[in-house]
């Protein structure tokens, strides 16, 4: 079975080069990993909570939609959407909404740290706290049990609402799940060994300190001028230079394989000069970044391209949360009024006339499996497997998700139509 990793970004203010190198080159590189499945989305309802500025909001949110584009990110292989896309979140958070303790809310980390700031300054604790602040982490919650991601890689700061969503998913599955756990229990995922780069002044690179080098904003222009401002020492060209603690060597080590720093370090030692150090460090970061921005360029010239893709991940997306907010819907009680009126007669009529998931062993010694419709026209027919047990859990995995289970990876051969295997497959998620 795969495992499912969720990762959010919030759609507010652009991207710069520590971000790069700190998480979208890792979390890119991650999603490439067999037996993962991934999902990467805008969190522009977050956006909502800290910024009353529509047109940054949405300016932001396509610009950093394209950066990931082109850093890399492969929307074919993961699942690629605009949080605001899937009105099945929104609703989900209300479900969640209502089995969420307020005194759990009152500890949670943004709170507190907004009532501290009122109170020091005089003003009524609550004087600056909306209720999106104070609910946040329940729509975080909704953004990761929507999908039921297993692993959820945050910042220390973001740990408590894992924790928070955890607790908040088994209380739902205690008072609704009736014996089944309807959300998996999300695990935080914190990089210890994450790279923090360097500003222009040595500090962590961050906006809030105005150090920032940009990754595509502003062009190779913007990009040398910020690397013009790094702060060296005073060092003259011909005098050796200490590569240990210097921003510039430490920026350049991100970018460079083990033989380029070796020869970098060397070269200060034996005299490089900081300004053409500079110059090196600027053609190694183009060298890789020069390529990714041109197809930033495209994309935020083309709108309409990156308007399809969002689009196209959030079918996908929509195409998992539907069935399973169904299955919430019917949990807590919001049901159609012809359910209940459903007789034992009718449901064995129904189940008489479900598809059906067959299992075999071949000739080969191979396990298979094949799904048939009620009229036993062929749907889907699997490729071989060492184990009956995998067959078995490929069977369980069809019958639990539908056709989002159907990615790229499945074991599987499409024989019928995609709306006649679709509809046999919710057969099965109506019947659970």
């Amino acid at each position: 079975m795969s495992s499912r990793v969720l990762t959010g970004i919030t759609t507010t203010g652009t991207l710069h080069l520590g971000n790069y190198v700190g998480a979208i080159r890792p979390a890119i590189a991650a999603s490439r990993t067999p037996g993962v499945e991934s999902f990467f989305f805008m969190a522009d309802f977050h956006a909502l909570i800290k910024c009353d500025e529509p047109d940054r909001i949405a300016r932001s949110s396509r610009a950093i939609a394209a950066t990931w584009l082109a850093a890399g990110l492969d929307t074919e292989r993961v699942t690629f959407y605009r949080q605001s896309d899937i009105p099945e979140i929104p609703e989900l958070t209300w479900l969640l909404t209502c089995v969420t303790a307020k005194g759990q809310m009152n500890r949670a980390h943004a709170y507190k740290a907004a009532v501290d700031a009122a109170t020091a300054a005089g003003e009524e604790p609550d004087a600056n706290v909306t209720m999106g602040l104070f609910s946040y982490p329940v729509l975080m919650a909704a953004d990761i049990l929507m999908f039921n991601a297993h692993k959820v890689p945050v910042g220390k700061d973001q740990v408590q609402h894992i924790e928070m969503t955890r607790d908040i998913a088994q209380r739902f599955n205690h008072l609704f799940g009736q014996g089944r756990e309807l959300f998996t229990l999300p695990e935080a995922v914190t990089d210890a060994e994450m790279e923090l780069l360097p500003g222009l002044d040595g500090r962590k690179m961050s906006k809030s300190y105005d150090n920032v080098i940009p990754l595509f904003e502003g062009g190779s222009a913007a990009l040398k001028d910020a690397v013009a401002r790094i702060v060296t020492d005073s060092k003259l060209p011909g005098e050796p230079k200490a590569p240990e603690g210097q921003a510039l060597v430490t920026i350049y080590d991100a970018f460079a394989c083990a033989q380029q720093r070796a020869a970098f370090r060397a070269a200060l030692r034996g005299g490089l000069g900081w300004g053409e150090a500079k110059q090196q460090l600027v053609a190694l970061i183009e060298g890789q970044i020069g390529p990714m921005r041109a197809r930033y360029d495209e994309l935020m010239a083309h709108p309409e391209r990156l308007e399809a893709i969002l689009q196209a991940g959030a079918a996908r997306a929509r195409a998992m949360a539907a069935p399973l907010l169904k299955q919430l819907r019917e949990a807590v009680g919001l049901r159609p009024y012809t359910s209940a009126a459903a007789t034992a007669k009718a449901a064995k009529l129904d189940k008489a006339a479900l598809p059906v998931f067959k299992q075999y062993r071949e000739a080969d010694g191979r396990f298979y499996f094949k799904l048939l419709s009620a009229g036993g026209e062929l749907l889907l027919q699997s490729s071989g497997f060492e184990q009956g047990r995998d067959a078995g859990q490929w069977v369980a995995r069809l019958k639990r998700e539908g056709s989002a289970a159907l990615s790229a990876d499945a074991p599987v051969r499409r024989e019928g139509s995609d709306a006649d295997i679709a509809a046999a497959l919710t057969a099965f998620q109506e019947e659970g």
